[in-house]
C-alpha cells in the first residue's frame, strides 16, 4: 500500500513503515537521532489569543531538550498549572493566562526564563 506522497505506509512483512528512512517504525532510525534544537539558552513564556476565538493559551519556546524531554515537560507544567494544553512542534501550549506561573516553575527549576510578547 503507498500513501499518496509515494512513500510505502505498510508492508505486510513488517507492519507499519516510517515514510522517511521507509523502516519498520519499530527500527526507525530517524526519531532516534532527532537533535536537541539549538538556541540561545533563554526559555520565553508568552501569552497568545490570536487565532483562538478570544480565549488565552500560555506558549513555551525555546526549551534546550529533546522532544521526549519537552513533552514531558508539558506533562508537568499543565499538572502544575490544573489545565490542559499540548505540545507542538517544540513548543509546549498551556490553556489559560499562567505566564507568571509557568515563569516561577521554570525558574524553580533551573531554566533561565524571560517573558516574550507584550
Amino acid at each position: 500500500m503507498r500513501s499518496t506522497s509515494g512513500g510505502l505506509v505498510y508492508s505486510t512483512d513488517a507492519g507499519r513503515m516510517c515514510p522517511a528512512c521507509r523502516r519498520p517504525v519499530a527500527q526507525c532510525a530517524c526519531r532516534k537521532a532527532a537533535p536537541v534544537p539549538a538556541g540561545d539558552g533563554i526559555v520565553r513564556v508568552q501569552r497568545e489569543t490570536k487565532g483562538r476565538g478570544g480565549k488565552a493559551v500560555t506558549l513555551v519556546r525555546g526549551v534546550p531538550v529533546d522532544a521526549e524531554a519537552l513533552a514531558a515537560l508539558g506533562k508537568e507544567l499543565k499538572g502544575a498549572c490544573g489545565s490542559g494544553g499540548t505540545v507542538k512542534d517544540g513548543v509546549v501550549e498551556v490553556q489559560g493566562d499562567h505566564v507568571e506561573k509557568i515563569m516561577a516553575w521554570l525558574q524553580q527549576r533551573g531554566y533561565k526564563v524571560k517573558r516574550a510578547g507584550g
